[in-house]
């Protein structure tokens, strides 16, 4: 079992920025791969980012890239997402996820989650 948990949601103003972390206990942290994804009232929950293993690849969805960068810390068991130029459209629960070796975009590959984090940005 890998437990995660979320935190460093919060109310920002469009533009601005916010770090989210994700600290990993349980298990081998450098054997899973990370992504993060997120869920607005009434949709799915769709694709942020991903990072591999030994952080040699990342992936992020179309809109927010050049504005937010996932990273890892394996020495200290935690993922991150820098969010950069947030828009109101950002607005959603934030969800860690962890899956071994391979990363993915597809939130079914993912068998850990965390509790989610809230990001509201005000226009």
């Amino acid at each position: 079992q890998v437990q995660l948990v979320e935190s460093g949601g919060g109310l920002v103003q469009a533009g601005g920025s916010l770090r989210l972390s994700c600290a990993a206990s349980g298990r081998t942290f450098s054997n899973y791969a990370m992504g993060w994804f997120r869920q607005a009232p009434g949709q799915e929950r769709e694709f942020v980012a991903a990072i591999s293993r030994l952080a040699g690849s990342t992936y992020y969805t179309d809109s927010v890239k050049g504005r937010f960068t996932i990273s890892r810390d394996n020495a200290e068991n935690t993922a991150y997402l820098q969010m950069n130029t947030l828009k109101p459209a950002d607005t959603a629960v934030y969800y860690c996820a962890a899956r071994p070796i391979t990363l993915s975009m597809d939130p079914d590959g993912y068998n850990y989650w965390g509790q989610g984090t809230q990001v509201t940005v005000s226009s």
